[in-house]
């Protein structure tokens, strides 16, 4: 069973008195464990793709099943419970609480969970181990450099063991040394837990890491 099968997908949007058509005729298979890069020009629809494969958003058209699950039909407490268990997010501007340490933010990855006080700090404290930053764990986002708070995101997405992780530009606002460490570790650790990992990205050094990559046009797909 693939982790993923999109069938014939569309996502169309209105805007004012037109349409855009910002996906046509998506079909993808993605297997468990896969490491995937997506590039395209900016409005191509990799955006688009990533949010309908982290259950974000609906397709127009077309239906998309994952881990086995139609998606078709499936309500939003249902998807936000799937997404917030089974999908991992890694974004450009890390998106970090400012006024959380870093303990915390990655904390917050298990609020929705409903999991024990005591697991989920043992849990937070080995991931935080895991990406290097165990003796950063009491600092606020703003006394950690852009690559450590980019460790505290990847801590975040990781801690509650998901999936599939989903990463938009994950490298963008990081220099090329920072860049090529921390895609060393996120590498390391999705292949450590058999995590499929997707990320959308115009670096194409980064593109070239992937064992396998994906290009979207004028909202078509191709491979190569």
């Amino acid at each position: 069973m693939n982790l993923y099968e999109l069938q014939d997908v569309s996502k169309i949007f209105q805007q004012g008195r037109n349409q855009v058509r910002a996906l046509s005729g998506v079909s993808l298979s993605i297997a468990a464990g896969e490491r995937i890069a997506i590039r395209g020009s900016t409005g191509g629809g990799k955006s688009t793709l990533l949010q309908l494969l982290g259950l974000l958003d609906e397709p127009t058209t077309g239906s998309i099943w994952f881990e086995g699950q139609n998606l078709a039909g499936m309500n939003e407490a249902a998807r936000a419970q799937l997404r917030a268990s089974r999908i991992g997010f890694i974004f450009q501007s890390y998106n970090l609480i400012p006024t959380l340490t870093a303990e915390e933010n990655v904390l917050a990855g298990l609020m929705p969970l409903g999991r024990p006080a005591e697991q989920r700090r043992q849990a937070v404290a080995e991931v935080l181990a895991s990406v290097g930053l165990a003796d950063r764990a009491k600092h606020l986002p703003a006394e950690l450099s852009g690559g450590q708070q980019q460790r505290v995101a990847i801590a975040r997405a990781l801690v509650k063991r998901p999936s599939v992780v989903l990463a938009d530009e994950p490298t963008g606002n990081l220099d090329e040394e920072t860049r090529d460490e921390i895609v060393d570790m996120m590498e390391a650790l999705c292949a450590e837990h058999a995590l499929t990992m997707i990320t959308v990205t115009h670096d194409s050094a980064l593109a070239r890491r992937a064992g396998r990559r994906l290009t979207i046009k004028a909202g078509k797909l191709t491979e190569h």
